[in-house]
């Protein structure tokens, strides 16, 4: 039944990244076609740029709220889950703060590394603050706590239906790189809004709840669980943000734009990964450790399977699918889109014994194994760029992949796991 409820959620979760990805290559191509190969390259940087930055300062709440939470809602704890509540919100305005000095520091310190042209600062600075008032770890936490995961997929196909939108109305008659950078914060914002409705829909909490000392004088180990969780999430979810500003800073803006054209593309597969890791973490949350070993074994079985799949259609259709999709111009991200398909499928079957390693309290495990590899990568990438080229940055990224994927099998095989919370 357990599995069942799973593939379930994750069904749900996909519905919003089924729409994202099929809308998502609508809005790639009309992007890439509009602005050329150097301009996509800098709208790239700009968008990676403050995704990382987001990825960086965001606590990943929404585990918080699931691990904490989980009791106090089935006990009927009210005032208890408003304090869960309170506290992750808490976390996400100090992300929104502390992210939003980062941008700006960022974008007049080292923006000439990133392509950005002198006089358009002040509207990279606005897109970046917009992106950090997207920040919605807190809700996210509260819809999948409920189980309501038809509602996230709901607010999750919000993104890819204005970008798309958006995007076609700026083709035909604004393009330019501000115009599609206004597009897509307006489409982030309004996800946003969406996400908060519904959630306060199902469980609200008062302004004394806001609060980064309260819960945690009560919950000892809260802060070593969410600092853990972020820095695993800063390599995880921003990790591929980080290399594409690597990549432009090392090869210039065009670049980055083939290297984002071949991200986009190569590790669509990354969606499936992350739906089913968000899926399945509150189910090994609420079970013992056979029951959820047996659980991460079922999921991984499954993932296997897709990754085989995706890589074997990234192998045949690649070539087909980035003329189609992005142009001729960018033929140079062939190669390095089918290498980044193998990242993907790698890190797709790896989720579910990550996210084990979380649901039992050893969150800082998990950020050590996948630090190692990935540190190597970030320093590595500088010197490979602009020696190897694209291609050899790509399967730099397969191999940090598949590093830190077999770190995490054998960390949950060998080592002991701790009680899942009540």
């Amino acid at each position: 039944m357990t599995i069942r409820r799973v593939l379930g959620n994750t069904g749900w979760l996909l519905s919003g990244k089924g729409v994202n990805a099929a809308l998502s290559l609508i809005y790639l191509a009309l992007a890439t076609r509009a602005l050329g190969l150097e301009d996509y390259g800098r709208f790239a940087l700009v968008v990676s740029l403050a995704q990382a930055i987001t990825g960086i300062v965001t606590f990943q709440a929404w585990q918080l709220v699931v691990r904490w939470g989980a009791e106090p809602l089935a006990a009927g704890r009210t005032a208890d889950l408003e304090a869960v509540t309170g506290f992750a919100f808490a976390l996400d305005l100090a992300s929104l703060v502390g992210g939003s000095f980062l941008s700006v520091a960022t974008i007049f310190l080292a923006g000439h590394l990133l392509g950005i042209e002198p006089g358009s600062e002040t509207a990279m600075i606005l897109f970046c603050l917009a992106m950090m008032l997207t920040i919605r770890s807190t809700p996210i936490g509260i819809l999948r706590l409920h189980g309501r995961y038809d509602l996230a997929a709901a607010a999750d196909a919000v993104t890819p239906l204005i970008r798309a939108a958006g995007a076609g109305i700026v083709s035909l008659t604004a393009p330019g790189l501000v115009a599609f950078l206004a597009v897509w914060a307006v489409a982030e914002l309004l996800a946003s809004a969406a996400f908060w409705y519904f959630a306060m829909r199902l469980q609200s909490f008062h302004r004394n709840d806001i609060s980064l000392i309260t819960l945690p004088r009560r919950e000892p180990g809260l802060w070593r669980f969410a600092w853990s969780t972020n820095l695993s999430a800063v390599l995880s979810l921003s990790g591929k943000q980080i290399v594409t500003l690597i990549v432009g800073a090392a090869g210039g803006p065009a670049v980055a734009g083939g290297y984002r054209v071949a991200s986009q593309l190569g590790q669509a597969t990354l969606k499936l990964g992350q739906s089913l890791g968000r899926a399945i973490y509150p189910e090994l949350v609420r079970n013992g450790e056979h029951a959820a070993k047996g659980l991460v074994r079922q999921a991984t079985r499954l993932s296997t399977g897709v990754a085989v799949l995706t890589i074997a259609i990234a192998l045949l259709l690649g070539e087909p699918l980035i003329n189609l999709i992005a142009g001729p111009d960018f033929a140079f991200a062939v190669t390095p889109m089918q290498l980044l398909a193998v990242a993907a499928g790698i890190e797709l079957i790896g989720a579910s014994w990550e996210n084990l390693l979380v649901a039992r309290g050893q969150a800082g495990t998990a950020f050590i194994l996948r630090a190692i590899p990935f540190v190597a990568l970030f320093a590595s990438l500088p010197v490979i760029v602009p020696r190897l080229g694209l291609d050899a940055a790509a399967g730099a990224v397969a191999c940090a992949s598949l590093w830190a994927v077999i770190s995490f099998v054998l960390a949950c095989r060998h080592r002991p796991v701790a009680a899942p919370v009540a």
